[in-house]
């Protein structure tokens, strides 16, 4: 193979690429050898077909089907010998081709632009860190006190109010017919919150254990049988056990009962659960100071392609106003990623699968009861694998870059924090930040656009 570069103007390149006609014949007679084992003619045996038969009836479709992987394996080969870096993908312009001839091409090629890293010693953000106060840090703990409240049994003489676990067994009917999940034994509730159905809770209160009453209570709008959605529901119930909330302490005792080593330490998790609920967005307006001086600072030349492309992928903007600011916008936002590529290319920043599946872990653990629906989710869609790692790869680098620049810690109160992040969002609700793609080796799918 041949590899010749025609013409290169700015990022724009013509590779003119010639194939040897013995190379194709070669090809060509593999593929025939292939075929003996695959195709079944009257007259023959299978795997007994002469090549020469099979190439009078078949030649001019496998002609195209070994000139189509010629193409596709040359036009990979021509990119990697002369090392280009692609920007989307190559258009093929055939000129000869033929059996019994050299294969003739021109690849027409849009470059990615070379870029030189400036130095990042004069560069500054602020790194933010949220300042929980004793106030809120109370609150939180005493919402655990009542949220993870235990019970204790009530005197047989008491009656069931709003606040108390109820114990009870029911036998449900519908148009005075029974239907399949209308029984049910050892009911757990905790009167008040409503989370049987509307309204049952209350219909249970003024009772003692041992006791039995008839309640009337609408089914739910989604429930699994269609035909009972909606429909009123009378459910014989018997109390079988009653429970009063015991008031609970705020010791070590509780901390321990959820998990933590002491009340010190419950303490430090409630307190970084509660900036972490706000780290995410503070680490947004950090990252946008880093990457406005990024953009600022960098010339860089871009790929009309990548634009039109980025473009036609966006919704269409109708006023030319604002077409002209998306073009703006789309331009920042390739030279954004294509200058964060390149510094994680050159300081070699990879992405393990040890940490694709410990984000996916993380994941997990914040939907309990869905862990199955997050694994097959990500193993029915390598795209979402694939922006996962895009998303890690980015994170690693603007933590490299951090590294590197003069970074100003800023405590905040959580007042303080909102406002913030309140009008980082008012400011940049029409703004997207670039999805960095970390480097994979590919084969290099071509667009034939002409032959001649």
């Amino acid at each position: 193979m041949k590899v010749q570069v025609q013409s290169k103007k700015g990022l724009k390149t013509i590779l003119s690429v010639v194939v040897d006609k013995a190379e194709i014949k070669k090809k060509l007679d593999k593929r025939l050898l292939e075929l003996q084992n695959e195709i079944d003619l009257k007259g023959f045996r299978k795997g007994k077909v002469p090549p020469a038969v099979i190439k009078n009836q078949f030649g001019k479709a496998i002609y195209g089907e070994v000139i189509d992987r010629v193409l596709k394996e040359s036009t990979t080969k021509a990119i990697q010998d002369k090392k280009l870096k692609v920007a989307g993908q190559p258009k093929i312009d055939l000129k000869t081709f033929g059996e019994g001839k050299d294969l003739n091409f021109e690849l027409q090629l849009d470059l990615l632009p070379e870029i030189k890293l400036k130095s990042f010693e004069k560069f500054k953000a602020t790194d933010y860190l949220v300042k929980v106060e004793k106030k809120e840090l109370d609150d939180r703990l005493n919402n655990l006190l009542k949220e993870y409240k235990s019970f204790e049994e009530k005197k047989v003489e008491l009656k069931s109010e709003l606040g108390d676990q109820i114990i009870f067994n029911y036998h449900a009917t519908v148009d005075e017919k029974e239907f399949e999940g209308g029984k049910g034994e050892g009911v757990t509730i905790e009167l008040g919150k409503d989370l049987f159905l509307k309204g049952f809770d209350d219909q249970l209160t003024g009772l003692k254990k041992g006791e039995k009453k008839k309640v009337s209570s609408t089914l739910p709008q989604n429930h699994p049988k269609k035909e009972l959605a909606n429909k009123k529901a009378i459910f014989e119930c018997e109390i079988t056990n009653i429970k009063s909330p015991k008031k609970s302490k705020l010791d070590d005792n509780f901390a321990k009962s959820l998990g933590a080593k002491d009340l010190s330490d419950l303490t430090q998790k409630v307190n970084n659960q509660i900036s972490s609920q706000y780290n995410m967005a503070l680490n947004s307006i950090t990252k946008k100071e880093i990457l406005d001086q990024l953009e600022k600072n960098h010339i860089v030349e871009i790929p009309k392609n990548l634009i039109e492309n980025e473009i036609k992928a966006s919704p269409s903007n109708t006023s030319s106003n604002k077409e002209e600011k998306n073009i703006k916008s789309v331009e920042k936002r390739i030279k954004l990623g294509l200058i964060l590529n390149e510094y994680g290319e050159t300081n070699k920043i990879k992405v393990t699968e040890d940490e694709i599946k410990n984000e996916i872990q993380k994941q997990v653990k914040s939907m309990p009861g869905q862990e199955k629906f997050v694994f097959e989710y990500y193993q029915k869609n390598p795209s979402a694998t694939q922006h996962l790692q895009s998303t890690i790869y980015e994170e690693k680098i603007i933590n490299s870059i951090k590294s590197k620049i003069n970074l100003i810690k800023k405590e905040l109160t959580i007042k303080e924090a909102e406002k913030m992040i309140t009008g980082f969002n008012e400011n940049n609700k029409a703004k997207a930040n670039p999805q960095v793609k970390s480097k994979e080796t590919k084969p290099v799918k071509s667009k034939k656009i002409s032959k001649k």
